[in-house]
């Protein structure tokens, strides 16, 4: 930890509430298209459909509203109504008026690693809301820099640190997301700190344990205090 320069941040389940917001919309969309299959079926079938067009969309609640409309007619064979399409878009707007809830104790953790590090946001998401939830958030003068991406491969980093202007070494990355604020960062010779959230989404989760010594998990976000 002595040669670390800049801490990320993962944004979303790491510094402010969001998947809780997801399912709650996931779950609106499948009373809405009940008639037609199980809500398991439903949350299946959207599932695969966010998935399949994650190349297209990206990550975020365009791609997601975009995808229920699709799994809708798909479930349906093209009957549904305008008006189950008018519900679906405004399920998709409600999302991007959720307020932003901060985690426990965000801001005194960025107050006090402000006082040594350079401090940057790494999120995936769609680049509006996420620049909306930042300026709601008032978190936004702790950053040197904000970093909205399309995606968290191993290159994705790479030209973060590029822009960033640091060594692998000097760089560690704090995010709930095993699969893409961990394993990509620690691929590139960085470091990383896993912080749990309660719930996560299904294609962000491993099914395999990390043991490497540039990691390490803790419970809360408030312990990452202690490593620095």
């Amino acid at each position: 930890m002595n040669k670390i320069k800049v801490i990320a941040f993962d944004a979303d389940d790491t510094l402010w509430n969001n998947e809780p917001f997801f399912n709650e919309a996931e779950k609106k969309f499948c009373i809405l298209l009940e008639d037609y299959l199980s809500h398991q079926g439903l949350s299946q079938a959207l599932f695969k459909t966010q998935i399949d067009n994650l190349p297209l969309y990206g990550y975020g609640i365009k791609g997601f509203v975009l995808s229920m409309i699709e799994t809708a007619y798909a479930v349906s064979n093209n009957t549904a109504s305008i008006r189950v399409i008018e519900k679906i878009i405004q399920i998709g707007k409600d999302l991007l008026t959720k307020p932003v809830e901060l985690l426990d104790d965000v801001e005194d953790i960025l107050q006090q690693l402000q006082q040594k590090y350079k401090l940057v946001v790494a999120t995936k998401g769609d680049l509006k809301d996420q620049h909306r939830k930042l300026h709601h958030s008032g978190l936004g003068g702790y950053f040197h820099h904000i970093e909205v991406m399309s995606d968290k491969r191993e290159i994705d980093y790479e030209k973060l640190l590029l822009r960033l202007e640091v060594k692998p070494e000097e760089f560690i990355m704090i995010g709930n997301s095993l699969k893409s604020d961990v394993l990509p960062v620690l691929n590139i010779g960085a470091s990383a700190i896993h912080v749990p959230f309660h719930t996560t989404w299904a294609h962000e989760r491993i099914d395999h344990e990390i043991v490497h010594p540039r990691f390490s998990t803790v419970k809360k976000l408030s312990e990452i205090i202690e490593k620095f």
